[in-house]
């Protein structure tokens, strides 16, 4: 092939078109634990967090709900892949077998943001949310019924195997992907760039810059129990229970039940199998949905 514009726009193309099929092979599970954010600065801060407003009677003037602020922001990070092409194999008509590694780019673009939003979920046990405490918690403090700060729990604790039970219906998911830009197939082959010139080769890569952070902590229960009924009723009830500020009930329920692939067995047992191991019917059958998440394993 001779190396001028036209068969270097064909190559670009084509690797693009790679590219984009790769892209399509992806197929995204985190939109189910994360409220995309879109970010116009390098760090965004969530004050906001610390409150869920609430409709009330309209009794004498509007009360406004003031939403208590906390020190609580997402930093982006950058990310890229990038894949050189030896100028001597574009002139030999040997780019067939870069054709692969471009449509492995983009299916490994299209699922990054599944290995960073599913990461932060084990992450939740020792890393701290928008009130100062870890994610899953046995101690976040809310205001009851009186406005006296009580602790309440997202977690039971344990030493084994995470899994996760949430309330997936809501507008604001359990994590937050603040994305700036998204991921976008860019070109370095011309002949006066630098790669060209001096090693000989084609350099084509993709960048994005977003980060993940928590949004709030109700809305999700993480455990390390033994997945079992009993586990699992507790859980349930905690998520069921969860309350705002002032004692308001916020209408929660245990939708998902999250698993590594380990725990797969154990979830279908659970919500799928008509009876528990003593024989009796199985009282959590088709309780939640079972979503079995291999970026946990």
């Amino acid at each position: 092939m001779i190396i001028n514009r036209a068969n270097l726009d064909a190559v670009r193309t084509g690797f693009n078109t790679s590219y984009s099929k790769g892209l399509g092979m992806a197929k995204p599970q985190y939109q189910r634990i994360a409220t995309t954010v879109p970010a116009t600065t390098r760090e965004q801060k969530y004050g906001w967090l610390g409150k869920m407003p609430n409709v009330r009677k309209w009794v004498g003037p509007r009360a406004v709900q003031n939403l208590q602020e906390h020190d609580y922001s997402i930093k982006e990070e950058p990310w890229e892949m990038t894949i050189a092409v030896n100028r001597d194999d574009i002139e030999t008509d040997n780019i067939g077998l870069y054709a692969p590694m471009f449509e492995q780019m983009g299916q490994s673009s299209g699922s990054f943001w599944d290995t960073l939003c599913w990461g932060m979920l084990p992450l939740g046990f020792s890393t701290a949310c928008y009130d100062g405490q870890s994610y899953f918690d046995t101690d976040h403090p809310v205001l009851d019924a009186d406005g006296k700060e009580t602790s309440v729990a997202n977690t039971d604790g344990g030493a084994g195997t995470a899994w996760y039970l949430v309330d997936d219906s809501q507008v604001l998911k359990p994590v937050i992907l603040q994305k700036r830009r998204d991921f976008k197939f860019v070109a370095k082959d011309k002949d006066t760039d630098d790669n060209v010139f001096d090693q000989n080769e084609n350099v084509y890569g993709v960048d994005a810059r977003a980060n993940v952070g928590f949004g709030f902590w109700q809305f999700a229960w993480g455990s390390k129990q033994t997945l079992n009924a009993d586990n699992y009723k507790k859980a349930r009830a905690g998520l069921a229970g969860m309350k705002g500020d002032y004692g308001r009930p916020l209408g929660l329920s245990g939708k998902t039940l999250i698993v590594p692939p380990s725990l797969e067995g154990a979830g279908l047992e659970l919500l799928n199998a008509e009876r528990d191991a003593a024989g009796a019917t199985n009282v959590w059958r088709g309780t939640a949905e079972l979503l079995i998440v291999p970026w946990l394993a």
